[in-house]
């Protein structure tokens, strides 16, 4: 058999045909065909399934080989004897064909040439020697091998029917190819040069656009006649095929111009719109004319919209922009331009409407109310700008549902958590790809009224990003004095915004930007009491999770005792969003329960608590004592709400040296370092040997040291700490305090005064010192939060260490003087 020569490979690579397995230019070795039928063929051959080709005797076939498989298998075998046996699959589409994919008879194949391609595939250049049949496959992993048997070519001798079979193949041949404008120039001249019959046939029977089915036919056909015979029906079929098509093209080629071509397309596409009842774009402009006429719009955007409508009906159809402008002009459609919904102005029922759904809030309910009355009274007032903030879980977002409902109006809601791009806010201008309005516009638009609720989610969370600021954007939607013309740089003509309610959440103010802080009517929603947590899951948060999860009331019951566990040793938060998954929780086993059919308490118990919840994963905090010197309570604000902390110093023999831990903050260290400095100013009063202050060092420590801890208000904690320690008398007992301290000795009041009076009533406090400047906070505090307390409000230093330290010493106090 003759080697393939080199011109073969790069008219093979520069025609760029080696795809995959299915794409492919068949090459013919012309020789003589004796070397095919004399090789040697194992009696076991690994098998090589192929994709959509059948390889005939004799071809050469570039592959690309793709399964794990088949790379093993051609690995292996160009390692050995370079022989497989390559056979078709009956569906191409498998990518780990069976046995039974498979058709019985294949080629053998030769590898000549295996290649690693640039892109990381791997090209196998084979040649097909002698056909054979599989007798029995007896492997399968890692790759097919079966027991073969070879199968002979019965060629003809001295036959004139087979010679004038095989010109007729080459004269078909050299005609489909000079019809059809995808069989390369290269298969024509393989086709002239080649002088054995045998092979010939096969190059056309591999070359023939057939599918596998047909080519698998030819390929099991033994007499060579018979296999010439066969594909001359195919090509003959074929020839027939592309001169019909040719026929066909000569009879509607004219020699029109471009002009005339579209002045022809363009009357045969006037014809079929009329036939089909108009042209379908001035349906579509009639449509948004007729709709317009509906809106309520003022004069002004009447006009705009006209002016914008004229403009789509020059516009070409086909081109892109004109799309955008029929999408703008929707837009200004879909706007509720002027439409109101009617306010209920009985004012009783949202006040019941307010009640059922939130337990509390009283300032927030007042406040609505408020504007309520006014807006009966007067019948138009500027829409205010609420801003509810306070710990999370309390209430703020839902809030804004119930006052939706309260007063007949739609319900809008937009998230602004991590909002960075002012275009969000603003909207883009419509000639930038892909625009589209503001958030606030498309919410007005989905609210299809002009006068919602309107819930800014999360407006402490706005953050600046070089796309612009949109806390700043967020000043011309805030503001009622300009927001009855807001501008939208999508729908280019002011919109009021004037009727709408706006109610602002945030958890922190400390991170709202002053101007816009400025705008908003600030209202506290604070933490709710143990007894509030008991109500509001009685009322709201259990019959909300039975009907989630289909029970009826009469499947369990929640005693108090039962809910306060639950808040106490599961919870430590100011809201109810935690006891709220925590009562899911429970009702879920529950639900399990009877879905299974086993017994259960309709009635829980705090076995059954614990059984359903696990071990309580909070200790209730508890006031320690007042055993130790130096050991003081002190009070903190937290996201979640209040909690106490406890300030603990100790002394050792040294040099003087202060040490601080329990990962505290600079503002924090600083509390520390001034109650120190203040105490060594004042030894005389508190009679102490100055000498303590050289010879002993302190260490303070707050524990919970992996939770950070800042702020000023430790400071009277801090220095009672230091003082009892220095002193080793006893602080006062069930005492808790905080306030900011001064190097003069002065005690400044601090904020989350409720808060912190919330955990000291968990902890078990009785009696609370604050600085003299925090006594106008109790006012704004129910009386239900303040019973049970009693509050020392102080000037000085001196002050909070008279009331907090005992004159008694602790029961084994060091020799320090």
């Amino acid at each position: 058999m003759g080697k393939i020569k080199n011109t073969a490979f790069e008219v093979l690579y520069a025609s760029g045909m080696m795809n995959d397995d299915s794409e492919f230019i068949p090459i013919i070795a012309d020789g003589d065909d004796k070397e095919l039928k004399n090789t040697e063929i194992p009696s076991v051959l690994p098998i090589l399934p192929l994709r959509n080709t059948v390889l005939f005797p004799g071809v050469v076939l570039p592959i690309t080989v793709g399964r794990e498989r088949s790379l093993q298998l051609v690995r292996d075998v160009n390692r050995g004897n370079k022989l497989l046996g390559t056979v078709a699959q009956k569906d191409y589409t498998i990518d780990r064909p069976e046995k039974e994919d498979l058709y019985e008879v294949g080629t053998v194949a030769e590898i000549l040439k295996v290649l690693e391609m640039p892109d990381g595939s791997t090209s196998v250049i084979i040649q097909g020697k002698r056909r054979y049949q599989i007798r029995e496959f007896i492997s399968e992993d890692p790759y097919f091998k079966a027991t073969v048997e070879p199968l002979e070519d019965i060629s003809p001798t001295d036959d004139n029917e087979f010679n004038a079979i095989v010109g007729s193949l080459k004269d078909l041949s050299i005609k489909i190819a000079q019809f059809s404008s995808n069989v390369p120039p290269e298969a024509t001249f393989a086709v002239k040069n080649i002088e054995n019959s045998t092979f010939l046939i096969n190059f056309i029977c591999s070359n023939t656009d057939l599918s596998v089915e047909d080519k698998q036919k030819l390929l099991e056909i033994a007499e060579l006649k018979d296999r010439g015979i066969q594909a001359i029906s195919f090509l003959v079929k074929e020839v027939q095929m592309l001169e019909l098509k040719h026929d066909i093209q000569k009879k509607v080629k004219t020699d029109l111009d471009r002009q005339q071509r579209e002045y022809m397309l363009n009357q045969q596409m006037k014809t079929i719109q009329d036939e089909l009842g108009g042209n379908p774009i001035e349906q579509e402009i009639n449509a948004l004319k007729e709709k317009a006429k509906e809106k309520k719009w003022g004069k002004d955007v009447a006009q705009f919209f006209e002016k914008e409508v004229e403009k789509l009906g020059r516009l070409n159809p086909a081109a892109g922009e004109y799309s955008v402008q029929f999408t703008f002009c929707q837009t200004l459609l879909d706007l509720p331009w002027n439409e109101y919904t009617e306010d209920n102005f009985d004012l009783k029922h949202a006040s019941k409407v307010l009640d059922e759904d939130h337990y509390g809030l009283e300032k927030v309910k007042e406040r609505i109310l408020e504007h309520l009355a006014v807006l009966k009274l007067k019948n138009d007032m500027k829409a205010p700008i609420l801003c509810l903030y306070g710990p999370p879980g309390v209430g703020k977002t839902s809030l804004g549902k119930s006052v939706a409902r309260a007063l007949g109006r739609k319900y809008a809601r937009m998230s602004l958590g991590g909002l960075h791009d002012e275009s969000e806010i603003r909207g883009h201008r419509k000639t930038y790809i892909g625009a589209m309005p503001g958030r606030i516009i498309q919410n007005v638009k989905k609210a299809k009224s002009s006068n919602p609720v309107f819930i800014l989610d999360e407006i402490d969370k706005v953050s600046k990003h070089f796309h612009g600021d949109p806390a700043s954007a967020l000043l011309e939607v805030l503001d009622p004095e300009q927001n009855s013309e807001f501008h939208d740089n999508y729908i280019e003509h002011d919109f009021d915004l004037s009727k709408v309610m706006f109610i602002a959440t945030a958890n922190s103010l400390s991170t709202i930007a002053p101007p816009l802080r400025d705008r908003l009517e600030l209202i506290e929603v604070s933490g709710y009491l143990l007894e509030e947590k008991v109500e509001i899951a009685k009322r709201h948060l259990i019959p909300k999770q039975l009907e989630n999860h289909g029970l009826k009331k009469s499947d369990i019951t929640f005693t108090k005792e039962v809910i306060e566990l639950i808040i106490d040793g599961y919870t430590r938060e100011s809201g109810v969003r935690e006891l709220d998954k925590k009562i899911a929780k429970v009702v879920r086993r529950v639900a399990k329960k009877i879905a299974f059919e086993e017994d259960y308490n309709k009635k829980l118990t705090r076995d059954d608590i614990r059984e359903y919840l696990g071990v309580t994963e909070y200790s209730k905090e508890k006031y320690q004592g007042n055993d130790f010197a130096g050991v003081v309570t002190g009070l903190a604000w937290t996201a979640v709400g209040g909690e106490i902390l406890y300030v603990e110093s100790s002394l050792s023999k040294g040099k003087g040296a202060l040490t601080l831990t329990g990962n505290l903050g600079d503002v924090m260290k600083e509390s520390a370092m001034l109650a120190h400095e203040y105490l060594k100013s004042h030894a005389d009063e508190l009679d102490l040997n100055p000498e303590i202050f050289t010879n002993w060092n302190v260490h303070i420590h707050v524990p919970e040291g992996a939770i950070p801890k800042d702020g000023p208000s430790a400071g009277v904690t801090m220095v009672t700490s230091l003082a009892s320690t220095y002193t080793q008398r006893k602080v006062k007992k069930s005492l808790a305090m905080t306030g900011e301290i001064t190097l003069r000795g002065k005690v400044l009041p601090v904020g989350g005064i409720k808060e912190k009076i919330l955990a000291a009533k968990r902890a078990g406090i009785t009696e609370i010192i604050l600085s003299e400047q925090n006594r106008k906070n109790l006012e704004d505090i129910k009386e239900a939060y303040l019973k049970g307390l009693k509050f020392h409000f102080v000037n000085t230093i001196m002050d909070v260490l008279e009331i907090a330290l005992l004159k008694t010493k602790v029961d084994k106090p060091l020799k320090i003087s």
